[in-house]
């Protein structure tokens, strides 16, 4: 079975074009930590064009947060800028590109407009 974290990323690879990031550029790495373990994704982005992969690569802008709290980001039932303040999240580098990013998120489940939405495993 595949996480909803895997799933968002692998989405987002896959359309490899992002309307919503035409303007921006740099590279963003997630880390996921668990204990001693960490999961690395990172986002390339150039005026839209996408590239996702799991290196632990330089990035301009590097969040780190729990795998729990990713899960519900990638599923709209948390808000990353929110989980930010609260103290939820750490940001090292340009935070500009959070801001960028956090726009692919999808929406709470039960919002209505034009963020995408999980159901079922399947994006809509």
């Amino acid at each position: 079975m595949v996480d909803a974290t895997t799933r968002f990323f692998e989405d987002l690879d896959r359309r490899g074009f992002e309307p919503v990031l035409a303007k921006t550029k740099g590279t963003l790495r997630f880390d996921l930590h668990e204990g001693a373990q960490t999961t690395h994704w990172l986002l390339r982005m150039d005026r839209g064009r996408v590239e996702v992969t799991q290196e632990d690569a330089e990035a301009d802008t590097v969040v780190g947060t729990t795998p729990e709290l990713f899960e519900d980001l990638a599923t709209g039932r948390e808000n990353g800028i929110a989980a930010l303040f609260r103290g939820d999240m750490t940001v090292t580098g340009d935070a500009r590109l959070v801001v960028q990013v956090e726009r692919l998120f999808p929406g709470p489940p039960d919002s209505r407009g034009p963020r995408r939405r999980f159901e079922r495993g399947m994006q809509r």
